[in-house]
């Protein structure tokens, strides 16, 4: 048996503040898009916003259903709006925000699975990476250079 280790660099920034403008930017698109999110039954909104590679930035928000499996995430809303909106157009930035009920809503969240395999496939579609920035309500800021650096071990098209 042999072991290895996976490691992963998380930049931590103390505020959105310490964030090159446009990332702040970002952020802030993101938390302008909290009002579109619709989350009646967890009251744990989500919202995203992409910086394509043409400059153009695109904003979704979480939508709950009662039927928990048919949520769609903010994440996920937010590429399929850029890929339709600006086809072949690659996303270089995504910025996530998240606003929740409980004290712990105050740090940074990391997109959930499924989200992170369709960040991915962008990333694997466009032969570029996707640098992610992840906000909670306040304080500080985490930033990844890639989808891989949240699912290291992922499954692709060359996986087929």
């Amino acid at each position: 048996m042999q072991e290895k280790e996976i490691s992963v660099r998380v930049r931590v920034y103390d505020s959105v503040s310490e964030l090159p403008q446009v990332e702040a930017d970002l952020i802030k698109a993101s938390i302008d898009a909290l009002d579109k999110s619709y989350a009646p039954y967890s009251g744990f909104k989500v919202a995203a916003a992409a910086l394509l590679q043409n400059g153009a930035v695109m904003s979704c928000a979480n939508q709950e259903n009662a039927s928990y499996p048919v949520c769609v995430c903010a994440e996920v809303a937010t590429l399929s709006a850029c890929s339709a909106q600006y086809p072949g157009i690659p996303i270089v930035k995504l910025a996530i925000t998240t606003k929740g009920n409980k004290p712990s809503s105050a740090s940074p969240k990391a997109p959930c699975g499924q989200c992170r395999q369709t960040i991915l496939e962008y990333e694997k579609r466009f032969n570029t990476n996707i640098e992610i920035i992840m906000r909670g309500e306040n304080g500080q800021v985490y930033k990844v250079s890639s989808a891989k650096d949240l699912l290291p071990l992922y499954f692709s098209n060359t996986d087929l």
